[in-house]
């Protein structure tokens, strides 16, 4: 098979999530135990730290690989969804996995996908531990698709895991309460392994204590050891100052500007430091590394800022706690008129992503090319009952169109919701 043959028939054979949502998943790790001991267990041949949360886990695991790489090691990282190509989710060094190695891969093992069945998501799972496993890494980060204890990666053993916040998201999988969804989280927890969590919050704490506790993992709560000042963003570097319990002061800046990254960055540096032992890297070189994330390792849709004049960011926020630190940021940038792009999915629980949309700004309601994606008109109807008025446009691209040619200089257009909106920008 050539790449395209390959994707296509993954596609086509197997249960994607971002296609049909939960009836997508297959319970239990079976699947994924069954492809890895057929590919000789390659999750055993590399060393990992395992990322879960419910929002920050992408940004967190590329700025991890970002100071991972600044420091000389060879990193692998793996994340979902990808935006634009498939090829995005498998990185080495930055670098997303050649296309005829995707193609080698389904070709030489399509008799086992046809005979385990697995979903999309675990095959490219497999695919990814067993290219870390060739290209032997020197660490993988590897981040949770959902939830975490019956996540198709928590077949790994990490050195470290970690989780960065809980919040309402995937309720109808990962249950309706913030102790139920760690509880699912905190599945992620080994025997022994040290865990980072990245935000303290009164209902979870404790779910996740006593998992740690059980376990006898070493528990390190990231937002009690550190505390940040933001000193904000000059020539488009977020600088930000940086205070242990310890009394240390550190200083970084951050090429990801959205204000949420502060909460991912103490995450981050909490596990460097606990990983000093295993992976050293000096202060200089995670400074370096954490002012170039998006050159480092192609990170793209978070806070990112497409043109100025107006201004236009796109951020994949697609639930209520996301979307309330989005607009924390957006807060924080000067404009005359926010005009808001947005799209989202189906089954997310639009009630609470609704009420954290300002009622001042101006809407432009589209959808997605999937299936998965509510219809433009019907997020209209529910958004006006909630006082958001707008249009409806057929893809993101006929409404950002729109929203430029109405806006002024000092506008700010904001494009978020849903993943799959953002992936489809044409000018991402």
């Amino acid at each position: 098979m050539q790449y395209e043959e390959a994707i296509d028939y993954l596609y086509s054979r197997l249960p994607v999530f971002h296609r049909i949502g939960p009836k997508a998943l297959k319970p239990g790790l079976g699947n994924t135990l069954l492809l890895c001991e057929a590919l000789g267990n390659p999750q055993q041949r590399f060393t990992s730290i395992h990322v879960a949360g419910t929002n920050g886990k992408g940004s967190t695991s590329h700025m991890l690989a970002a100071v991972y790489q600044s420091a000389g090691y060879k990193v692998g990282l793996y994340t979902s969804p990808h935006l634009k190509s498939f090829t995005e989710r498998i990185r080495l060094n930055g670098q997303p996995i050649a296309e005829d190695k995707v193609a080698r891969f389904v070709t030489r093992y399509q008799a086992l996908i046809e005979t385990i069945e697995p979903s999309f998501f675990e095959l490219t799972v497999a695919m990814s531990f067993d290219f870390f496993a060739r290209e032997a890494v020197d660490v993988a980060i590897i981040e949770v698709g959902l939830g975490g204890r019956l996540d198709s990666t928590n077949v790994i053993t990490p050195v470290i895991s970690v989780i960065t916040n809980i919040g309402y998201d995937h309720t109808d999988i990962l249950g309706d309460t913030l102790p139920q969804i760690a509880s699912e989280k905190a599945g992620i927890i080994k025997q022994g392994v040290p865990v980072v969590i990245g935000e303290t919050h009164p209902e979870t704490a404790d779910v996740f204590r006593s998992t740690a506790e059980s376990l006898r993992a070493p528990i390190l709560f990231a937002d009690q050891q550190y505390s940040v000042q933001d000193k904000g963003v000059v020539e488009g570097i977020r600088h930000v100052r940086v205070s242990r319990d310890s009394g240390v002061e550190q200083r970084f800046t951050l090429d990801l500007l959205g204000n949420y990254q502060l909460n991912n960055l103490v995450t981050v540096l909490a596990t460097a430091a606990i990983l000093q032992p295993v992976f050293p890297v000096s202060l200089a070189t995670q400074q370096a590394g954490l002012t170039s994330v998006t050159s480092l390792t192609g990170l793209k849709g978070r806070f990112q800022t497409l043109q100025d004049h107006p201004k236009v960011i796109a951020d994949t926020a697609h639930n209520q706690p996301g979307l309330e630190a989005l607009f924390e940021s957006i807060r924080s940038i000067r404009h005359t008129t926010l005009r808001i792009i947005i799209g989202v999915v189906a089954d997310k629980d639009r009630d609470y992503m609704l009420a954290v949309l300002p009622l001042t700004a101006v809407y432009y309601f589209c959808q997605a090319q999937t299936p998965r994606s509510l219809p433009a008109d019907l997020l209209q109807a529910e958004a006006a009952q909630a006082g958001r008025i707008g249009e409806v446009f057929t893809d993101v691209n006929r409404a950002l169109a729109a929203a430029l040619q109405q806006a002024s200089g000092d506008d700010l257009i904001l494009i978020t919701g849903s993943n799959y909106i953002i992936a489809e920008l044409t000018n991402l």
